[in-house]
């Protein structure tokens, strides 16, 4: 009997082919084969239903037809693209083109959390049929996210820059990060200070901060205030007034989601959120241990909000615990994490495949971003089985009249799942140690007085792992979202990354100020929540695709009715007005505007006045005019009007120009030593926006090229071209390389 087992990813076949027998062939969509067309909306709306055009997608045609045929002649065919609503309706356009060979009853949905012998032979045991529901949800953001992308886009090309793209999620999340910016920027520093005292117990020394006077929190505002109340403290006798003895227990982490495995490697390892999913899905598909021929899946399906555990999965977790810390470690019950509100459910938390796998028995066969990866998955998972740390903390209060001091000592008496996963700083406990010799109403000496002086600080810029906390609580997007949204707001130039924290540029400021004019219900962070949960209703069988969508439609057509008329400055695009007096024509005040390379001080008087400028924005907002670098003039003339030639950056790099421009437009090409091959004209070096390249000045004649860099001599061994192709790698070795397909002579230096 033959079988076609169909998965998602090419990267699977191999780790898929070792559990199942030679009557098996595994074969890949290599993602989605079908979408809304490129060049219309795609979307038709009727009375009582939205109906959707899919279009076979670009490339795919060969891999549907292959598909077609394989599953024509087998008996059974098993769709297996992953358990989410992506994987669904890739599941559910290959049925489609499938049930033109083959019959309904031969076809099969089959899910699994993770690539092992187990999972998968029991997931081809038990087939079901296409989840409906998943692919209706799918369907119904796609849509939403159609609508937003396709027709405010164009709109905002008109009014705003070239090139822009709203998106339903990703304008959400642009606008948490512009919001924050303008609360740093709204920011008023303000000055305090705080006293320290360092007390002496018995010769032995600790330290204790001011924290009350007269009962009421010290409020200390400047360094006058600070200095009185030192000068009071000097001659006073300090007591110990109390002593509060607890023990403070803190509970194990739950094994990860998506967004506290973003979260933390992002912490611990430094990895943006792109490359923490990258790496993930790699082990999930399987990478190459000791035996090289077939892969090993090391981890379960990275795309969850649910921190459940299998059973199997504790099981192995409490046996690994056990044999390695002892059962001081090991907590009577497994421990069980509460569902997060909204969560899924769906798959089990991301763990190791085999708990009893160390990070280090597969160091040596992986990268070290993958070993680093793995151990921060498995750290977490049995760590989330092991029982509590704990900590002996002692307050102690020191009075001296209306002053108080506090300190508070906290020691870890035992480290329980410490032992396996440390926490990320701000979440660890400061470990804080006091004389064990302190006793109430003891008397204690003071041996100085420390002040400080500090000042108010504005909220933080979001680093990818804040950001993508901020998305989760506030319900923006889900697991398999995140680092698609953070990758589109850096990509479309709208933030970014100085220091790994996010600052939104002037483009992507402007471009949520309009947004958030024109489209305020959709930029409202409670309706894409709500809108969140309305497709989570709908994979769930609990509301109605079309329902949800013409809730949405009725009230985003009359906001883009509105926008498509708004007519700023009878049709100009929009700009920001600054402050800054014109230099040149002294007549008008500078604007802000977007260009192609980003944005840029002008004057409004254009064309009458040409003044631009570069500048820079200071974190309160103010503008500052960054002076022009002045332009040499090198010793070569024009060929043209003999002015002399000067060098210029352009948007490809550095190029030769005449000074007089713009009367004078010319610029210097570098021309090769031999003529084109084609029609004997010049070849000429040329820059385009993928590089440098040589062509023929002939062009569009003659459309001869090349697109590397050349060595202007001819191949000694065919001497049939006068040049040769050059390759330099990053240690400097240049390789040459004949470019006669007969000869393909290789010449390393």
């Amino acid at each position: 009997m033959k079988k076609l087992l169909i998965v998602e990813s090419p990267g699977k076949i191999k780790t898929i082919l070792k559990f199942l027998g030679s009557d098996f062939k595994v074969m890949s969509t290599v993602g989605h084969i079908k979408d809304l067309p490129e060049k219309t909306l795609g979307i038709k709306i009727a009375d009582k239903t939205i109906d959707i055009e899919y279009v076979t997608l670009k490339d795919k045609d060969k891999v549907i037809s292959d598909i077609v045929k394989a599953a024509k002649n087998s008996d059974e065919i098993y769709l297996a693209p992953d358990p989410d609503r992506e994987g669904e309706i890739i599941a559910w356009h290959a049925e489609q083109e499938i049930n033109k060979v083959a019959s309904e009853e031969k076809i099969h949905r089959i899910t699994f959390n993770e690539i092992t012998k187990s999972a998968i032979l029991d997931a081809i045991k038990h087939p079901s049929k296409i989840d409906m529901p998943k692919v209706y949800a799918q369907q119904a953001r796609r849509v939403l996210d159609r609508w937003v992308g396709y027709e405010v886009s164009p709109i905002l090309w008109k009014k705003l820059s070239k090139g822009l793209s709203a998106g339903r999620v990703q304008s959400v999340a642009l606008k948490i990060v512009c919001v924050r910016e303008l609360e740093i920027r709204a920011f008023k520093t303000e000055e305090y200070w705080s006293i320290q005292g360092s007390f002496q117990h018995q010769k032995q020394p600790f330290t204790a901060e001011l924290t009350h006077i007269k009962n009421k929190t010290a409020d200390l505002k400047n360094e006058a205030d600070t200095k009185k109340i030192i000068d009071a403290l000097k001659n006073k006798t300090y007591t110990i007034d109390s002593i509060v003895d607890k023990e403070r227990i803190k509970n194990p982490v739950p094994p990860f989601i998506t967004s506290s495995l973003q979260q933390a490697s992002a912490n611990k390892l430094g990895f943006s959120v792109k490359k923490t999913m990258t790496l993930a899905q790699n082990m999930y598909e399987g990478v190459t241990l000791e035996d090289t021929t077939t892969p090993t899946a090391l981890i379960t399906y990275m795309r969850t909000d649910s921190t459940r555990l299998s059973q199997t999965a504790i099981d192995g977790a409490r046996e690994f615990i056990l044999a390695e810390w002892g059962k001081n470690y090991l907590p009577a019950k497994p421990n069980v994490y509460g569902k997060k509100e909204g969560a899924q459910d769906a798959h089990e938390a991301i763990r190791p495949i085999n708990m009893a796998l160390k990070p280090e028995e597969i160091r040596q066969y992986v990268s070290p971003e993958i070993y680093k990866l793995y151990g921060l998955i498995w750290s977490r998972a049995v760590a989330s089985q092991m029982k509590p740390a704990i900590y002996a903390q002692r307050q102690v209060v020191i009075k001296a009249d209306e002053y108080t001091f506090k300190v508070t000592g906290s020691t870890l008496t035992f480290d329980g799942f410490l032992k396996a996963y440390q926490l990320e700083e701000e979440d660890d406990e400061k470990t804080v140690k006091l004389p064990s010799s302190l006793k109430e109403k003891d008397s204690v000496d003071l041996e100085k007085l420390t002040p400080k002086q500090h000042f108010t600080q504005p909220p933080s810029r979001f680093s990818e792992a804040t950001l993508v906390k901020e998305l989760e609580k506030q319900g923006i997007g889900r697991p398999s979202t995140y680092a698609t949204i953070l990758t589109t707001i850096q990509a479309r130039n709208y933030v970014e990354l100085q220091k790994k924290r996010f600052i939104p540029t002037d483009l992507g400021m402007k471009l949520t100020e309009m947004l958030n004019q024109n489209f305020a219900k959709i930029m409202d962070r409670k309706f894409t929540a709500h809108m969140e949960e309305d497709l989570d209703k709908i994979a769930q069988g609990e509301a109605k695709r079309d329902d949800v969508l013409f809730e949405f439609w009725n009230s985003f057509e009359k906001d883009l009715e509105t926008f498509k008329g708004l007519t700023p400055g009878s049709g100009k695009k929009v700009v920001e007005e600054t402050t800054l007096q014109c230099p040149s024509c002294k007549e008008k005040n500078l604007v802000v505007r977007l260009g192609k390379n980003g944005s840029f001080l002008g004057c409004p008087g254009f064309p009458k006045c040409t003044f631009t400028s570069k500048f820079s924005r200071a974190d309160d907002g103010t503008i500052t005019l960054i002076a022009a670098e002045e332009t040499p003039l090198l010793d070569e003339k024009c060929e043209k009007c003999d002015k002399q030639l000067r060098k210029m950056k352009g948007r490809f790099g550095e190029f030769i120009s005449c000074s007089g421009y713009p009367e004078c437009k010319f610029i210097k090409q570098n021309v090769a030593s031999f003529s084109c091959p084609q029609c004997e004209g010049n070849i000429a070096q040329r820059s385009w926006k993928g590089g440098k390249f040589w062509g023929c000045q002939n062009y569009p004649k003659c459309k001869f090229a090349i697109f590397s860099d050349i060595e202007q001599t001819a191949c000694k061994k065919c001497e049939k071209l006068p040049y040769l192709l050059k390759k330099t790698d990053r240690s400097g070795q240049v390789t040459l390389t004949c470019p006669n397909e007969e000869c393909k002579e290789v010449i390393t230096s």
